[in-house]
């Protein structure tokens, strides 16, 4: 057995996980552990930090008791976490302010319009990278600047600290070296001027947020501190921080999409399409625009586009419209038809995203008659993530001249053959998925072992665990292209229903 090992942690919306390998790159132990949001009122949105912690924790357990290493032979940590939920902690007390709230509350939503009028706001694609809109940590920090009384108290008094999960997770479990996270997550806060380098101090001026409060960004690869971890019979350790970096760059590094036009979706809460663009940072009207990760001398950057509600939607349609029982019966019933018989699913439960970014458009079924059934609806459903990605790409196409061959996926509902295939169709590109699954904790855990210097650059590092499933396009291009019509005569539907007052 190997006497050195590398932990991967992915904190995510629904759940955290876990992975430990070895130094030559083999897999070796895996934990996971889902995770509640709570719904304090109609359209807040919020996690409770104790319970994202504990889940780490717990994660993290099982994965070290899978993997039969002692915690002692742990050498580094890498965290990916989830984007635009924000945690809040007294610096001194290192106690939670309120809630997390998450990236899907939409409490915020009457203060776009303020928003919009700001004299600077021209600005803020630019300068951010993506536009301000519901999701993002910016805005939810201004509203609880202004409504959270225990968060402007801290701030007046020097002790305020905020950040994204991976930040909190250190202070929680842990002891962080400074108050810092790596670029990729600081800009995912919405408050950071990516091309100059520095927080945008006009926006700001405007949330409210002090400066102090906010972590320094630094490189991919950082010494953050050091994280407790343990195993179920009690033997624990401290274990280095090494690395740190966004959800969704954690999932093209782990799939090695390392090249400029290098493209992967990742279905989990939502859907993103990223494509690596290397070196240089553009501008671009309707794609947004990221720090990918910062190796060595180099700043990186990529394409990122968000669709609607894709993993939230598959709960609501569990949970609420009580459609299915278990997420196996997806398959069985969206499979049950040959189509989805008319019916078009628009899931824009928090809005819609590239290249519409319309947030005040609500989710609709279209289409309906008594002949239909739940397998349409689910069809539909599958059929709706296809339509988003093809507009994505064809938008990434018009505006980077980046045409991709093919995407690969991972998470959530690519885990669905038919809606893999069903992808493939639409899109009229093959869509390639890994048999591992876990591609984001793994980056996490490949880039703690280039902090640590188990790897000496991203060219020594072990290829992820497995083979490939392809998915060829098998759709006619008329149908798909039939299809693809009518999905854009529902857009502007909903977008209609957004805009109307009433």
């Amino acid at each position: 057995m190997s006497s050195q090992f590398l932990l991967g942690i992915a904190q995510g919306t629904s759940g955290s996980k876990a992975v430990i390998i070895d130094d030559q790159g083999s897999l070796c132990g895996h934990g996971h552990r889902p995770l509640e949001r709570l719904y304090p009122q109609p359209g807040y949105v919020e996690q409770d930090p104790y319970a994202v912690a504990q889940s780490v924790a717990g994660a993290v357990t099982s994965a070290i008791d899978a993997a039969g290493c002692s915690p002692d032979q742990i050498v580094a940590c890498g965290i990916t976490s989830q984007r635009n939920t924000e945690f809040a902690w007294d610096r001194q007390s290192g106690r939670p302010i309120g809630n997390a709230v998450t990236w899907q509350d939409l409490r915020t939503v009457p203060m776009l319009q303020e928003v919009q009028q700001l004299p600077f706001a021209s600005e803020a694609r630019y300068r951010l990278g993506y536009p301000p809109g519901t999701y993002m940590t910016a805005v939810h920090l201004a509203w609880r600047m202004r409504f959270q009384e225990e968060l402007r108290a801290a701030a007046q008094k020097g002790t305020l600290q905020l950040g994204l999960s991976a930040a909190w997770l250190i202070k929680a479990l842990g002891r962080p070296s400074e108050h810092a996270m790596d670029t990729s997550l600081v800009q995912a806060m919405g408050l950071y001027d990516f091309r100059s380098g520095a927080y945008w101090a006009e926006w700001l001026d405007w949330i409210g947020v002090p400066l102090d409060a906010l972590p320094r960004a630094t490189p991919t690869l950082h010494n953050f501190g050091m994280l407790n971890v343990s195993g179920s019979d009690g033997r624990s350790a401290a274990i280095p921080v090494r690395a740190m970096i966004g959800d969704q760059q954690a999932a093209l590094f782990g799939h090695s999409k390392r090249r400029p036009g290098d493209a992967e979706c990742t279905h989990g809460t939502s859907s993103f399409v990223k494509v690596f663009m290397g070196g240089q940072a553009p501008d671009f009207e309707k794609t947004n625009v990221f720090y990918a990760w910062h190796l060595g001398d180099e700043q990186t950057y990529c394409l990122e586009a968000p669709t609607t509600a894709s993993g939230s939607a598959i709960r609501w349609m569990r949970d609420n419209a009580r459609l299915f029982d278990e997420y196996e019966e997806m398959d069985s019933l969206a499979g049950s038809v040959d189509d989805s018989g008319g019916v078009f699913f628009v899931p824009a439960f928090t809005g819609l995203d590239v290249p519409y970014n319309n947030p005040s458009a609500r989710a609709t079924l279209l289409g309906l008659t008594l002949g239909h059934d739940r397998g349409h609806i689910l069809r539909a459903f599958f059929e709706s993530i296809g339509y988003q990605i093809r507009a994505i790409l064809e938008t990434i196409d018009s505006e980077a001249d980046v045409s991709v061959e093919q995407l690969l996926v991972g998470g959530g509902v690519s885990a669905s053959d038919l809606a893999c295939q069903i992808q493939a169709d639409l899109t009229g590109i093959p869509t390639l998925r890994p048999t591992f699954s876990e591609t984001t904790a793994w980056a996490a855990a490949l880039l703690a072992g280039l902090g640590a210097n188990v790897w000496s650059s991203p060219d020594d590092l072990p290829p992820l665990p497995g083979d490939y499933e392809r998915f060829d396009p098998a759709l006619d291009s008329r149908q798909r292209d039939a299809g693809y019509q009518r999905w854009q005569q529902a857009i502007n539907l909903v977008s209609a229903w957004g805009r109307a007052k009433f």
